[in-house]
């Protein structure tokens, strides 16, 4: 655990997401390497149905996601205000939520499956490999996944963002590895790929649990004993009231990933394979803004929760000078070599290849050139919700994406063909990005700190309206 409330600000913020960052890079490296061995050695029908399950499977996690945060926000304010028995009642709380909304979205999503690819006007020779990928994936996955990032969303509400990380890349290369022997030995295709991810999962969730059973403090311990964890509605509701507009956010993210799927799908299978790939390198350069972003969130939080104000605007300064860093040298990486990172996915002489080729790159290049743009939403946004203001934000991104990007993904493409779907990318982070800016300015965010000391005096959480 780790108190984020003394010490140098920006040494702080780095040394703590680096270890999220770290594990959220072998994330998308396997993301990467997933589509590479589907795409060279499954074929393109194979890698457009991966894509195509991708943003269906975001939007389940987003769907807990809220809460996830909420409970994540309220940890590291308890835990800056020093108050334990909120932190453990918080966790409690949060794992018996991830479980049982885990397993009600699994039936859900696999009984309508075929429909759901339907309506995202799935080309007919993706639709059977895309249904049989999803369907795998969402009866096997869901409650590990859910449970996992459940315990490391608690860990990292108290400053340990280190532990979830050597099971996470633990995970991931075990999944790489099975990837490699289910489908290059026993020749399994696209069902390979899908029960690797099972079985890593599987096994990076019970190491995880088993490891923080018998090693973390009595606060954070995640007991298989069901009946000593303890259910609180009135913790869950503020979760809730906090989590809940960041939740909406993220699903209406993967909905309009979801949308964009339908618009790209019309352009055929090896569009939809070039941004399949694209998608993924454009997720895997993304994350240094991300995840200083959720670095800020919990550094915020924390003081807050100590009355630490002064921190806050310094933390800001030092993430954004981090994240533009970063993003200007990946941006030239993607610009100057994307052709060669192309060239990974899809096998030389395989049929469409210098379409794919030509169309990943010019997604690359377009998106890639506003990347400053994205990490500035982005980690505005961080210090936003830390402070647990959460509605603005999801305000601001759902009309960027629906009032924008997606109607402009719609006008553009009858005039510019696929390449007016990827300007409609920047066009709406920059919408965001303004209005992030304008709130953060404002000041109105401060309002939000969580009041509540502790709930074992029996007094009420407070939570200001804006």
């Amino acid at each position: 655990m780790k108190d984020l409330t003394n010490g140098d600000v920006g040494k702080s913020i780095i040394l703590f997401a680096i270890p999220m960052l770290i594990g959220n890079l072998f994330q998308q490296l396997y993301n990467v390497v997933d589509s590479i061995v589907v795409g060279k050695y499954v074929g393109h029908v194979a890698l457009a149905a991966v894509g195509a399950s991708f943003p269906i499977l975001f939007t389940i996690m987003a769907m807990a996601g809220g809460v996830t945060m909420g409970s994540s926000i309220l940890i590291s304010q308890y835990f800056g205000a020093k108050n334990l028995r909120d932190v453990k009642i918080s966790s409690d709380t949060l794992q018996i939520f991830l479980i049982i909304s885990s397993l009600i979205l699994s039936v859900v999503f696999f009984l309508f499956s075929k429909q759901i690819f339907t309506l995202l006007k799935v080309p007919e020779e993706v639709m059977p490999q895309a249904i049989r990928y999803f369907d795998i994936i969402i009866l096997t996955t869901t409650l590990p996944s859910f449970a996992m990032h459940g315990i490391s969303a608690v860990l990292r509400g108290v400053g340990n963002s280190v532990t979830p990380i050597f099971f996470m890349v633990g995970s991931l290369v075990l999944n790489i590895i099975l990837d490699m022997v289910f489908v290059l030995c026993f020749g399994w295709g696209i069902d390979g790929v899908a029960w690797a991810t099972t079985i890593a999962t599987i096994v990076g969730w019970i190491s995880l649990w088993a490891y923080v059973n018998r090693k973390m403090d009595s606060i954070v311990r995640f007991t298989l004993n069901f009946k000593k964890w303890n259910f609180n509605y009135k913790n869950f509701r503020l979760a809730l009231r906090i989590g809940l507009p960041t939740g909406i956010q993220q699903t209406l993210v993967g909905l309009g990933s979801m949308a964009l799927i339908s618009i790209v799908s019309p352009f055929g299978t090896p569009v939809l394979a070039a941004y399949t790939a694209a998608g993924r390198i454009d997720m895997f350069v993304s994350m240094p803004s991300m995840n200083l972003a959720a670095a800020l969130s919990t550094f915020v939080g924390q003081n807050l929760g100590g009355g630490r104000f002064d921190r806050i605007k310094k933390g800001l300064k030092v993430s954004l000078i981090y994240s533009t860093i970063f993003c200007a040298l990946l941006t030239l990486v993607v610009v100057f070599f994307g052709d060669e990172i192309m060239w990974l996915f899809v096998e030389k002489g395989s049929p469409y290849f210098d379409q794919i080729i030509k169309t990943g790159r010019e997604y690359l290049v377009i998106v890639s050139s506003f990347y400053i743009v994205f990490t500035t939403m982005f980690v505005v946004n961080g210090v936003i919700r830390g402070a647990g203001a959460t509605f603005v934000p999801m305000l601001i991104s759902t009309l960027s994406l629906w009032v924008v990007r997606v109607p402009l993904a719609v006008l553009l493409s009858k005039y510019f063909g696929a390449s007016g779907i990827w300007w409609s990318i920047p066009i709406g982070w920059s919408i965001g990005c303004a209005g992030a800016i304008i709130y953060y300015r404002s000041g109105l965010w401060k309002k939000h700190r969580v009041k509540a000391v502790s709930s074992e005096s029996g007094t009420d959480i407070e939570f200001p309206e804006l």
